[in-house]
């Protein structure tokens, strides 16, 4: 949509920030169907929150995915029978349990970083250097803005902090408050 007096070229900024995370959306999501074990996005949201913080307890994974207890527990229940995840009691608290990665569910994560990181490198190569910078520059803007938004003051679970690279190639990922469908 534009903005009232510019003309089409000139987007609404929040319309055209939303059409980029839909075509985002499809790049995260191309490719995806190879990976095995296959995980919905629930799953994949818990992996990347348990990633996060090792040792998290049924009670905050469920918090950071905004889910109940039930839920958390049968969601746990499927990724520990998938191999990918172990829950065991917590040292100090036996009475507690805490959940870990197992190195499969580590590789998962991984094995689709790299398949995330392939389709948005591709596209930033089709890109003209200065126009990639831009998207750095602007994308870095709005972490920082967006920063003040979240209880922990950092952007959800699982963001990628260089998602966008300043030339194609793997970026390092942060893991701060709440989860998205990054990996």
């Amino acid at each position: 949509m534009a903005r009232p007096g510019r003309s089409g070229a000139h987007e609404d900024p929040a319309a055209a920030l939303a059409a980029a995370a839909e075509v985002l959306a499809v790049l995260h999501a191309r490719g995806q169907d190879g990976v095995q074990p296959a995980v919905s996005p629930s799953q994949l949201r818990a992996l990347v929150a348990v990633e996060g913080a090792e040792g998290i307890n049924l009670r905050a994974l469920g918090e950071v995915l905004g889910s109940r207890p039930p839920s958390v527990t049968r969601l746990c229940d499927r990724l520990e029978a998938m191999g990918l995840l172990i829950r065991s009691p917590r040292p100090s608290s036996r009475r507690e349990v805490e959940l870990r990665l197992t190195p499969r569910g580590r590789a998962l994560l991984d094995e689709r970083r790299v398949i995330r990181m392939r389709e948005l490198s591709a596209v930033l190569g089709r890109m003209a250097p200065a126009d990639v910078q831009a998207l750095v520059t602007g994308l870095t803007a709005f972490r920082e803005a967006a920063a003040g938004s979240y209880p922990a003051g950092g952007p959800p679970l699982g963001t990628n902090a260089s998602a966008a690279p300043t030339s194609p190639g793997p970026g390092a990922s942060s893991a701060p408050a709440r989860v998205s469908d990054s990996a």
